[in-house]
């Protein structure tokens, strides 16, 4: 390579992915789309509620299936919690399209920094990177284009699972023991104060998460509940000092008949 242009690369080579993009080819963002014609929200696919919280060990994230349009259900089957890397977590609520975006975006900008650093971005690094990238898209969040990410990780450095909200500003704030954001969201915090304790047991937490959004289901539309006839269940994620893992769907079904089966036998009502 000739070594003026290797110069060029060079002075142009940044960790920050979104930073390169934004320099090069804005418009390729998912800030940068155009909602001056928008006229309401909809007619864009919603995302709902997601759960976060701390068990011995670690972080765990989960998230409902269902995604609406207004009255409509759009979806019985999206997915709203993805790996972000090795060690983190990222769940979405708000315009879902424009989440997915921000999402693969962000799992690149962190894997474009573990490259161009040689070693991965600290967990706190991670958390204040989103931030940004939701203060990006405050112009299409005021159009009612809103996206409220969760982030959730393992710190390596302090050997604990943490976890992060957001507002549409790119506010962080981390949040101790648990957490939730999306239309369901006050009632699944309802149940997270009852159902968690300290140092919960992998498998205590996954049951407390699929019950709180059974909680959330209950009183929020826009909430998607455990689906025995479609056999949905909620998408949920461990991160701990192994690194970020899919719980099976097994047990997925196995925690949320245990639930319903208590709920049938008690004959609760309310």
């Amino acid at each position: 390579m000739p070594e003026d242009a290797a110069a060029t690369i060079g002075r142009a080579a940044s960790t920050s992915f979104s930073d390169y993009i934004a320099a090069q080819n804005p418009a390729a963002l998912p800030s940068a789309r155009n909602a001056a014609n928008h006229t309401g929200t909809d007619l864009a696919p919603h995302a709902t509620t997601i759960v976060s919280l701390t068990y011995a060990g670690g972080v765990l994230m989960a998230g409902d299936r269902r995604a609406t349009m207004g009255n409509i259900i759009a979806s019985r089957h999206i997915e709203k919690v993805f790996p972000a890397d090795m060690f983190s977590v990222l769940g979405i609520a708000g315009s879902a399209g424009i989440a997915l975006d921000i999402t693969r975006l962000f799992q690149v900008e962190l894997e474009h920094y573990e490259k161009i650093e040689g070693t991965r971005m600290s967990l706190d690094g991670k958390a204040n990177r989103l931030a940004a990238m939701i203060r990006a898209n405050l112009p299409l969040a005021l159009q009612g284009l809103a996206v409220v990410p969760l982030f959730a990780g393992f710190d390596t450095t302090r050997r604990i699972g943490r976890l992060f909200s957001y507002d549409v500003t790119g506010g962080r704030y981390e949040e101790q023991e648990h957490h939730s954001v999306g239309s369901g969201s006050v009632f699944a915090r309802g149940a997270l104060k009852k159902l968690w304790k300290p140092n919960l047991g992998e498998d205590e937490a996954v049951k407390v998460a699929v019950e709180s959004l059974y909680d959330a289901a209950d009183d929020d539309s826009a909430t998607g509940g455990p689906d025995v006839v479609r056999q949905l269940w909620p998408v949920v994620y461990t991160v701990n000092g192994a690194g970020a893992r899919r719980i099976p769907e097994r047990s997925l079904a196995r925690a949320a008949e245990e639930i319903i089966a208590s709920r049938s036998v008690s004959g609760r009502e309310a």
